[in-house]
């Protein structure tokens, strides 16, 4: 990826309870930002209490994108979609001529958003299903023949 051609983004990353999202805030308010949301677990709209995510007073103070959209039942969510997803925020962001914050502790996110990713193939639906049926002690067993 060629990074001279990027909108500039402040980067917050660092693990859990390190106070991001606070920064994020403060940024936020002090240099016309937007949050955007770079942590797997906060894309899901079901787990706001489990993963730490930004209070519904805090999403309030600021604007926030990518945070909570995503239904927990939606299994084919990736690092990849992700970094779409993020790309095409910052880009929104940036066309408004405000700051784009992404904030979070998915390394794997980043590093998709900057690198890339391979690409992953399709999955028939039907083989999805019938590997989810398998019991686990059956499944480690078939995956351990590979």
């Amino acid at each position: 990826m060629n990074i001279e051609h990027l909108p500039k983004v402040a980067l917050i990353a660092g693990p859990t309870a390190s106070g991001k999202s606070a920064l994020a805030l403060a940024i936020a308010a002090r240099h016309d930002g937007v949050v955007i949301n770079a942590d797997s677990a906060q894309v899901y709209a079901d787990l706001r209490i489990l993963t730490a995510r930004p209070s519904v007073e805090e999403e309030a103070s600021a604007p926030h994108r990518l945070f909570g959209h995503v239904d927990a039942a939606d299994a084919t969510y990736s690092a990849a979609r992700w970094a779409a997803e993020a790309t095409r925020a910052i880009d929104e962001v940036a066309a408004e001529g405000r700051l784009p914050i992404l904030v979070g502790g998915t390394g794997l996110y980043v590093r998709t958003l900057l690198d890339g990713i391979a690409p992953v193939p399709a999955i028939d639906p039907d083989l999805r299903e019938q590997v989810r049926a398998l019991p686990v002690a059956e499944a480690h067993a078939a995956l351990a023949l590979l």
